[in-house]
């Protein structure tokens, strides 16, 4: 799974970024700060089965904080994109190019109305359309991926009785399957005969496929702007159809730092902190989070960064947690950690599917698998729910 961060530059993207990683990423007031894709590991939060099970867990991978548990996802953030982007504008055939492994798209972009398309500081900049040339440049990108040679694509599919799974195979490097593209035929009502498609047809194709196959969530950064409010109530009257998210990355890496030097006690997507060491904060630390607490804590219930990201992983790509052990009654590994592991698996997928998630040799050798909960036998079709705690046995 993959988690792309894209918007226009001199957006936040990059302190963005930074606020879910913590990585050193460089972070600067101009447009194309970041040139080479950022890549790093954020965690998203979920309520750990531990409390349930009533025992402690020890994470193998990502960590678990007062019952919240932090399950590590790979993300990127990408050069920023301008308009003409797929025509070879700004960094545009590299960003767009970065995206191709990308499941879902964070659209960071500056809520305030401060910066125009290319990134350069201007006043009462309309962020509507930030939203709609980045719809359309990977709209266009994909359908030059697609476009690409399709009068010789109609000539080799003709003698076919339907054209999906040549077209699955042209769209494989965008993680675009044959399943996917049935749906999106079917829904839009078209020919499964390419060369009964026109141009107008093959974009309606690109539009819908792309909203299924990337789709994407708004970041509505910078709500510490006293603009920001405005603006984003006019975002979501002009596309009810998107999730809109108000944001402010530039106050969640401040707690995150904080916190990671002791000064606060604080856990991601919280609507809260505490200060610990009011001592060692000095005053421009004390107003800044102050500032923080009443104008963004208070007003928005958090900083919403970690929600951005699990919203994007739970509520688009509609992913579960699964826990294996290998002890069902102790709920541990073979070394006594216990609930070591939290594996994130699409919806409907079944006890095979963990097994082969686990490790390619325990899904080949599956024999059936356990419900740790309530020590039944489960077959290799079992379907899967959110929160499970599973033993595979193999042979």
């Amino acid at each position: 799974m993959l988690v792309g961060i894209v918007g226009k530059p001199n957006v936040g993207k990059s302190t963005f970024f930074k606020a879910l990683t913590l990585a050193e990423v460089e972070i600067a007031p101009y447009p194309f700060t970041t040139i080479n894709k950022n890549e790093g590991i954020a965690f998203v939060r979920t309520e750990c089965i531990e409390k349930e099970l009533k025992v402690k867990c020890n994470p193998r991978y990502g960590y678990c904080i007062n019952g919240k548990r932090f399950i590590p996802v790979k993300i990127i953030d990408v050069a920023g994109l301008v308009p003409g982007a797929h025509l070879g504008k700004g960094k545009g055939n590299k960003f767009l190019d970065d995206l191709r492994e990308a499941d879902v798209l964070i659209h960071v972009l500056d809520a305030s109305g401060k910066s125009d398309e290319q990134g350069r500081e201007v006043d009462n900049y309309d962020i509507v359309r930030d939203i709609k040339f980045l719809q359309e440049e990977i709209d266009m990108w994909m359908y030059s991926i697609i476009g690409k040679d399709w009068q010789q694509f109609v000539r080799k599919t003709q003698g076919f009785g339907s054209m999906t799974k040549e077209l699955a195979k042209k769209l494989s490097g965008l993680k675009i399957n044959e399943n996917l593209i049935k749906k999106v035929i079917n829904t839009l009502d078209l020919s499964e005969r390419a060369i009964d498609w026109d141009d107008l047809q093959l974009l309606e194709f690109v539009r819908e496929i792309r909203k299924l196959s990337k789709p994407i969530i708004i970041a509505a950064n910078k709500i510490d702007r006293p603009e920001s409010h405005k603006n984003i109530e006019r975002l979501k009257q002009e596309f009810q159809d998107l999730i809109i998210i108000p944001c402010c990355a530039e106050a969640e890496l401040a707690l995150r730092e904080a916190a990671r030097d002791g000064l606060i006690s604080y856990i991601p997507g919280d609507n809260e902190f505490k200060i610990l060491e009011e001592r060692k904060l000095n005053k421009q630390q004390k107003e800044a989070l102050h500032f923080i607490n009443e104008n963004i804590i208070k007003k928005y219930n958090g900083t919403c960064i970690q929600q951005c990201l699990d919203t994007a992983v739970f509520n688009f790509l509609k992913q579960i947690v699964v826990y294996p052990v290998e002890n069902e009654h102790h709920y541990s590994d073979k070394n006594g950690n216990v609930l070591p592991d939290a594996i994130l698996m699409p919806q409907n997928s079944t006890a095979l599917d963990l097994a082969y998630a686990i490790h390619t040799e325990i899904g080949k050798n599956f024999i059936a698998a356990i419900d740790a909960k309530t020590h039944k036998r489960l077959a290799r079709d079992y379907i899967l729910r959110n929160n499970d705690v599973i033993r595979v046995l193999t042979k």
